[in-house]
C-alpha cells in the first residue's frame, strides 16, 4: 500500500509495507512492517523488524482503533481521515549503509543515522547518530562503528550514490580495504 522501491531492493515473504520508500539496495527480511518511513539506500534490515510503528491515541478516553477505523464498526461513520493523516505525517527515517537487527523496532519520528547499527532486539525511541551501535531497551549507544573522523567522512564521501559500474569497480576494495584505506583512496582529490 503506497510504497516505492529503489533499485535492486529485496522485500522477504510476510512482510508488509506501508507508505514506505525502501532506497536502492536496501533489502528486509522475512516477516517485516514498515510504515511510514524512508530507508535509504543500502539498508540491511534483519526478520521480524518494525519500523515506523503505528500508535494509539492516549489523550482520548479510549485507546482502541474503533475511534479511527470507525467504518469497521458503524455504516454511517467514515474512518478518521485527520487521525490517519497525521500518523502518516510522524515518518521514521533510516540512513543509508544501515543495519537494523533482528526483532528490532524504530518508532515512529526516529531517524536512524548513515552507517548506524541498531542491535537485534531494540527499541529505538531516540534518534541514533550516524556510525554509531545501539542496543537495549530504550536503545542506547555501545559503541561508535567508526571513529568520528572516518564517521563523517563517509558521510561527505556518499559512495551510496555511487552509480551501479562505480560499484562494481570498487567492489574489491569494499571487501578488502578498512574504511581509513578505503576512504584514503576514494575521497575526491586523492
Amino acid at each position: 500500500m503506497d510504497a516505492g522501491f529503489g533499485l535492486f531492493v529485496e522485500i522477504g515473504r510476510g512482510s508488509r509495507l506501508v507508505h514506505a520508500r525502501i532506497g536502492d539496495y536496501s533489502y528486509c527480511d522475512r516477516y517485516c512492517d514498515v510504515a511510514n518511513a524512508s530507508v535509504g539506500k543500502f539498508a540491511n534490515i534483519a526478520s521480524f523488524v518494525r519500523i515506523g510503528a503505528t500508535d494509539h491515541p492516549l489523550g482520548t478516553a479510549s485507546l482502541h482503533h474503533f475511534l479511527y477505523r470507525s467504518a469497521d464498526y458503524w455504516d454511517d461513520t467514515p474512518p478518521d481521515a485527520e487521525w490517519f493523516e497525521r500518523r502518516r505525517a510522524r515518518r521514521a527515517t533510516i540512513g543509508h549503509d544501515t543495519w537494523i537487527g533482528h526483532n528490532a523496532q524504530i518508532k515512529p519520528e526516529i531517524t536512524v543515522g548513515h552507517g548506524a547499527v541498531v542491535a537485534s532486539g531494540a527499541v529505538v525511541a531516540k534518534d541514533v547518530a550516524p556510525y554509531t551501535i545501539v542496543g537495549g531497551i530504550p536503545a542506547a549507544p555501545i559503541r561508535r562503528r567508526q571513529p568520528e573522523g572516518f564517521a563523517e567522512r563517509l558521510v561527505a564521501l556518499g559512495w551510496w550514490d555511487w552509480e551501479h559500474a562505480r560499484l562494481r569497480a570498487a567492489l574489491q576494495d569494499f571487501r578488502k580495504m578498512p574504511a581509513e584505506a578505503f576512504l584514503d583512496r576514494y575521497e575526491p582529490g586523492n
